[in-house]
């Protein structure tokens, strides 16, 4: 009985919102408290962060314990990613910090703590599932786009090399001046600058623009946000699968029906 009592003790305090949003918290303050590391304090102010983190490690273990012990098949636990995700970065977390050979790794796992805002907030799950699954997706939209990468780049380069060697002088550095045009900086200095040459080279850029940075840009957010559409309905079915459907609710009349019917035969 005191087993069963504590289990669940553990399973009200993993499931209660409070904590989850104390959780988040502490996790928010981790993350200044590694951006407050980066400015020159005094030793003072320096050795009260050390302490702190070490109190945030602490509570970290605590919470990934009460985690632990909160689920009733205890094997269930290391069938979740996140669950694993979880405790290798709090683990990997207890390493000291100072005077230490893995006192850099341990600075950049502190680093990583924020990431543990995706397995505990399940929209950032999504989001980043939906991100996983759209990669094959977006892979062939990648491959198309270095294709006209390519091409417009080997275009340039036969065209504006005598013009500015610096940015056409190859195939390669055309791909780098194509991806500045691409995301607009100072784009319009590189065109008017071949435009003096070439006065309908307008045209060159204004439809390599057309094809980048709005054709492809608006392919990759319809393959992204398809997939999240995919996913959010697929969390809303597991999250409402013990919910009778409409189908079932129909069933369930008739054969209410079936039984009256079957009464006031009998009467």
């Amino acid at each position: 009985m005191k087993a069963s009592h504590l289990q669940h003790k553990f399973e009200q305090v993993r499931s209660n919102k409070l904590f989850e949003l104390f959780v988040i918290a502490v996790i928010l303050f981790s993350a200044l408290l590694v951006g407050a590391k980066t400015y020159d304090m005094p030793s003072t102010v320096n050795q009260v962060t050390n302490v702190l983190d070490w109190l945030i490690s602490a509570f970290f273990l605590i919470e990934i314990t009460i985690r632990f012990l909160g689920e009733r098949n205890k094997l269930d636990f290391f069938k979740s990613f996140w669950n694993w995700f979880d405790t290798l970065i709090v683990l990997v977390s207890l390493l000291p910090m100072e005077n230490s050979d893995t006192a850099l790794i341990a600075r950049l796992v502190r680093v990583f703590r924020v990431l543990r805002m995706i397995s505990i907030i399940p929209e950032l799950r999504i989001l980043l599932v939906s991100l996983m699954k759209a990669l094959p997706q977006l892979g062939y939209v990648m491959l198309l786009m270095f294709i006209i990468f390519y091409i417009y780049a080997a275009i340039g380069s036969t065209l504006f090399e005598d013009i500015n060697p610096k940015l056409w002088g190859d195939i390669t550095i055309s791909l780098l001046t194509l991806f500045r045009v691409m995301t607009f900086e100072d784009w319009t200095d590189v065109m008017y600058e071949t435009m003096e040459v070439y006065p309908l080279s307008w045209f060159y850029y204004l439809s390599f623009i057309f094809f980048t940075a709005f054709a492809f840009l608006n392919m990759v957010i319809g393959i992204v946000v398809n997939v999240m559409e995919e996913e959010n309905a697929k969390a809303y079915r597991e999250a409402h699968k013990d919910e009778p459907t409409i189908n079932d609710i129909a069933a369930h009349l008739k054969r209410l029906e079936q039984k009256i019917d079957g009464m006031q035969r009998k009467e």
